[in-house]
């Protein structure tokens, strides 16, 4: 391995002006991750994903993986645009097609079964049942013209065989158990008639009604007043402690992270850029849109600290960068970032990140002031 000054086409340096030279089996060991005894209850491997439009193809999501453990919470961050939704809708296989389509990668519930492989008809038998989704607005996810009761108990009898009187004695108790009042009297009636509260409180009922392993939470507060979403999110906790089922939360609010993840995925531009526990990445960010997301969020302690925010925009991923896709943003940048995507580099205590800087041969100055910025204050 050796770093060399080299000038880029065009004469333009991104100071300071290093092209790195490594060899594939150095990428191979540097992004390998240690096995684990225990399957994960979703492991996500190399999912890229696109869409064709009027404009070409547009690269949405360019190789993520990531893994959730039964009983945890992985809370995946990033800005408007970054992936994370598309992520999970083609897990759980609610792409347009066409449109959109996977075009490689896999994801294994419970180390077994692929849910990319499967066709339509197969993955309907582990939707709501397996793995489950709690989506953005419940008013346009729920059916407005079915009682509330009835569209929990219709995944209780399609996937448990259960009686529709029996499953919607079971509605009514899971409605009960999710804090809404009245809830025999409730389950009669229809979404129109609920608060926006009591909608994703209903929805969270439809998505935990069968049990499921895995449960996707897409932005699942972002409608709600802050003390109903505090109320929510507790509620999904008891019920994660009961159930031990895995929770995959898609969220842009750091300090819902910092509540309620054990484990945080960060994507930039289709990619995770930074990965590991979530104290590991607050207190240590190994990565410079980490740094700059964290320095756009107003302080817990009450300090009057400027916010400073990510200047410019994200790459057009209908060519995205062939270098880091945060090459243009970073003030960290070096020529090493614009021509050469870096791997995910192991930085202790299960923390990864996809920063050059993180490279053996780095500039130790850029690298001590990166990690200056990232360490949280004592």
């Amino acid at each position: 391995m050796r770093l060399r000054r080299k000038t880029p086409p065009g004469g333009r340096l991104v100071s300071p002006s290093y092209v790195v030279t490594v060899s594939k089996g150095i990428f191979i060991a540097m992004s390998s991750s240690t096995p684990t005894s225990t399957p994960a209850a979703l492991e996500i491997r190399n999912l890229q994903v696109e869409f064709d439009t009027f404009g070409g193809v547009v690269k949405a999501v360019r190789g993520v993986s990531y893994a959730v453990a039964p009983g945890q919470t992985l809370a995946v961050v990033g800005e408007s645009g970054c992936g994370k939704s598309v992520t999970v809708q083609a897990v759980m296989g609610l792409i347009p097609r066409p449109p959109g389509r996977v075009t490689s990668g896999s994801a294994l519930l419970k180390g077994g079964v692929d849910l990319l492989a499967l066709t339509e008809a197969e993955a309907r038998q582990y939707r709501a049942r397996d793995i489950a989704m709690i989506f953005q607005d419940p008013m346009t996810s729920l059916n407005p013209t079915m009682r509330i009761g009835d569209q929990i108990a219709e995944s209780l009898v399609v996937h448990k065989g259960m009686s529709w009187e029996a499953s919607r004695a079971e509605a009514i108790r899971l409605l009960d158990r999710t804090r809404i009042p009245e809830a025999s009297s409730r389950s009669r009636q229809y979404p129109f008639e609920f608060s926006g509260g009591m909608l994703q409180r209903a929805m969270i009922a439809v998505a935990v009604a069968c049990r499921p392993a895995v449960l996707i939470a897409d932005e699942p507060t972002t409608a709600l007043d802050v003390t109903i979403q505090d109320q929510v999110l507790e509620l999904m906790r008891e019920i994660q402690r009961e159930e031990k089922m895995a929770i995959v939360l898609i969220t842009h609010d750091l300090g819902v992270v910092a509540r309620m993840a054990d484990e945080v995925a960060v994507m930039y531009a289709g990619q995770i850029v930074e990965q590991g526990p979530v104290g590991s990445i607050f207190k240590n960010s190994s990565h410079p849109y980490t740094l700059g997301l964290r320095q756009a969020m107003p302080s817990s302690d009450g300090s009057r600290t400027r916010l400073l925010p990510i200047e410019g925009s994200p790459p057009d991923l209908f060519r995205p960068p062939v270098g880091c896709g945060y090459c243009a943003r970073c003030p960290f940048a070096m020529q090493v970032c614009e021509f050469h995507s870096p791997p995910l580099f192991d930085v202790g205590s299960g923390q990864s990140s996809a920063c050059w800087l993180q490279h053996s041969e780095a500039p130790r100055s850029r690298d001590s002031r990166l990690h200056q910025k990232g360490k949280a204050p004592a």
